[in-house]
């Protein structure tokens, strides 16, 4: 499980899978140790049998044994591609179950009959939550041309207001990132977009000081021919994307290769039933922003993955159905 949401992401996993009576096993990020062992501690007190849930404090490379052992039977990863392809190709060697949740570039579309100001409002938020490293965080903005300019200005303007700092201070609205590695490969993602053509409306700085910080940055005109175009900025980086109607926008939403959340903008009927059908990802939210609710199942397709957490999907993932016929 990944260091991003380090309790969320593992709970996701947990609830389901203990309430259908599997036990469970967790090699959590490495830079999180302390929430992995709260997190076996805090299932230990609330009931559940010694050893039904463990906290493994191992190294990357002694995953691939675990998953060889026969009293392992399936596995759950959320991570990088790089990482599932890894846990996927093990595991079926082995024939055992997987579900990935690979991350995403989610597009967050804005159409003329959508509420502007909270259109603008929230892709700013959805750009920068969690500092903008989050998997269902909105990172291509696709906005209909009649209402462009204006969207790019205000959003462009928000983006410029955002207060940079310290992450426990009250009115700190964008934090640092996680490791220097992470902004080094942010970073490297802004310049190549500016080199294959696209433009720098605002950022597209590190910050010096204590912390990796990166500047709230709004990329426009980046190539759809340039490879960066469909990488997911795990940052406070947003690219902006033109488009002339609602079957463009479509076109530019699913022009990559993650299929994780998408987030539309519209309150036009007709609209919505195109998006809901013509989005290829595992979740359309229509004026709202993607969020991991208990309550429904949640995941990809294309690179973002494959099956389900969350609610009675999420229980299923992880049990076998058994046929009894008895005369």
């Amino acid at each position: 499980m990944p260091w991003n949401f380090p309790f969320w992401q593992v709970f996701r996993f947990a609830a389901p899978a203990l309430a259908a009576g599997n036990t469970g096993l967790l090699k959590h990020a490495p830079n999180v140790p302390q929430c992995a062992l709260a997190i076996a501690d805090v299932l230990h007190r609330a009931g559940f049998p010694e050893g039904a849930f463990q906290t493994l404090l191992i190294e990357a490379d002694q995953v691939d044994a675990l998953l060889h052992d026969d009293r392992i039977v399936a596995a759950t990863l959320t991570g990088s591609q790089r990482a599932g392809r890894s846990v996927a190709s093990a595991s079926g060697s082995q024939m055992k179950k997987t579900v990935l949740e690979l991350g995403g570039s989610d597009p967050f579309i804005v159409m003329p009959s959508a509420d502007f100001e909270e259109a603008v409002t929230m892709a700013v938020k959805a750009r920068v939550i969690n500092n903008g490293q989050s998997c269902i965080a909105a990172k291509r903005f696709i906005v209909a041309d009649g209402i462009y300019p204006e969207f790019e200005q205000r959003f462009v303007d928000r983006m410029k207001a955002l207060k940079v700092g310290d992450p426990m201070a009250a009115d700190t609205e964008v934090g640092p990132l996680a490791t220097e590695k992470i902004r080094d490969e942010l970073h490297d993602q802004v310049q190549r977009a500016v080199a294959a053509g696209g433009r720098l409306l605002t950022g597209g700085r590190k910050i010096g000081g204590p912390g990796f910080y990166y500047e709230p940055t709004v990329l426009v005109d980046v190539p759809r021919s340039s490879p960066v175009s469909r990488e997911e900025f795990f940052g406070p980086v947003a690219m902006l994307f033109r488009a002339r109607d609602a079957e463009e926008a479509i076109e530019l939403a699913n022009d990559s290769p993650y299929g994780l959340g998408s987030s539309v903008w519209t309150h036009d009927a007709s609209e919505q039933a195109k998006f809901e059908e013509g989005i290829d990802a595992g979740q359309v939210f229509v004026n709202a922003t993607v969020a991991s609710d208990p309550r429904l199942p949640f995941g990809g397709v294309k690179g973002s993955g494959y099956g389900r957490e969350l609610g009675v999907w999420g229980i299923r993932e992880f049990v076998n159905i058994k046929t009894v016929w008895c005369k």
